[in-house]
């Protein structure tokens, strides 16, 4: 009988482990995107212009990935979950994201069938989550997203230091809330980030809509502030870049799209300030309104084009518009891997501010890809392979 026993304790043990381990679940996933990009006027070394860029290109559709996510059932439709994200250049094999080891996502949280899912990390503000999924940049990437991506569209910016609640999905709605702390003792609102927004969608209909507010922090250089937030910078381009000081930075979202067999239309606007004070550069309210509107067709299962229009306006300390027409296109060789191309041109007008707070002529710049041009107009053409996994 004792033999019996000690024979049936740890079989017992073993079987409980077994069925715990079937309740819970870990997946590796992941993006690679590489591609050749040639751009007509780029910037060279010291602001000299020239006029033909061919570079190697990672991340043109969607930024080049690999990451961890999990699950564990805790019982009566509650769960614990987690994902860990690492952004990567798939040309260098650099870091991206400032070179964090999980730079595009760091969550741990509860999730539950009936009452929503809360999630404590570094991570994707509702915006990003509700609104950019009704944009271009789903389908192809920031070289169609604002120019110098200054409004989050192609979601440069995520929130560190956050906790964020999503609510189930209720007749089509669901909605979200985040508040990030700026972690500073005795001003709880310097380098504090708060948004919220709704989705909505029936049928061929999507809308969706919201709010992001972020401060700049209270770092000082040369008595002029260098952001540290809880929310990543904007400022990365020579489209916003004379606004790095900004105390503040506020936006506002709304897109829709609507599809008809196989085509699908979109229309998109954002109103971004950027806040001065008197540790700033500049001394007026920076205002910067987008609109943008896209085509798309499925003319095959596996083949895809479409079209977008981007207009965008800054008024308060400097007057510019930039006007951007894109195509692209994509074909599916499988469930998980595809050819794209894609094109764009932009037009520049008017002034925005240096580095300095002075006035300069606005540049061109295309969407997200980042190359500054020295010039009013840029032309680009990408062409790559994507492999999910």
């Amino acid at each position: 009988m004792k033999a019996l026993s000690r024979l049936a304790i740890p079989t017992t043990l073993a079987l409980a482990a077994a069925g715990a381990h079937a309740q819970s679940s870990v997946t590796l996933y992941g993006i690679v995107d590489a591609g050749i990009a040639y751009v007509h006027n780029a910037q060279g070394t010291g602001g000299v212009n020239q006029s033909t860029l061919v570079k190697f290109s990672s991340g043109n559709l969607s930024g080049s990935r690999w990451g961890l996510k999990g699950t564990e059932d805790l019982g009566g439709g509650l769960s614990a979950i987690f994902q860990l994200e690492n952004g990567f250049n798939v040309g260098t094999g650099a870091l991206g994201q400032g070179s964090r080891e999980f730079g595009r996502k760091a969550i741990v949280g509860l999730a539950s069938n009936t009452f929503g899912t809360l999630t404590l990390g570094r991570q994707y503000d509702p915006l990003v989550d509700l609104v950019q999924p009704l944009t271009e940049d789903g389908p192809f990437g920031g070289v169609f997203g604002t120019p110098g991506d200054l409004d989050n569209y192609d979601n440069s910016l995520r929130v560190s230091n956050s906790l964020k609640y999503t609510s189930p999905l209720i007749a089509g709605l669901q909605f979200e809330a985040l508040y990030a702390l700026g972690g500073v003792a005795g001003a709880t609102g310097n380098g504090q980030t708060y948004s919220f927004g709704a989705g909505y969608a029936n049928g061929p209909l999507s809308l969706a809509a919201g709010y992001f507010f972020a401060n700049g922090g209270n770092t000082l250089t040369s008595g002029v502030r260098t952001w540290t937030s809880s929310s990543d910078s904007l400022f990365n381009t020579v489209i916003n870049q004379g606004f790095a000081s900004a105390n503040s930075i506020q936006i506002v979202r709304a897109g829709g799209e609507y599809a008809i067999g196989a085509v699908t239309f979109g229309l998109a606007y954002s109103n971004t300030q950027y806040g001065s004070d008197a540790f700033s550069a500049f001394h007026e309210t920076a205002k910067f309104n987008n609109g943008s509107a896209f085509v798309n067709y499925q003319f095959t299962p596996a083949l895809r084009a479409g079209v977008g229009y981007n207009y965008t306006s800054l008024t308060g300390p400097a007057s510019a518009h930039y006007n951007q027409v894109n195509l692209g296109g994509d074909f599916a060789l499988s469930k998980r891997t595809e050819l794209y191309a894609l094109a764009g041109y932009q037009k520049a007008s008017g002034h925005t501010l240096g580095t300095n707070g002075k006035a300069v002529a606005a540049q061109a710049s295309i969407g997200d890809f980042g190359v500054s041009s020295g010039t009013d107009t840029q032309e680009l053409v990408a062409v790559g392979i994507r492999h999910k996994f």
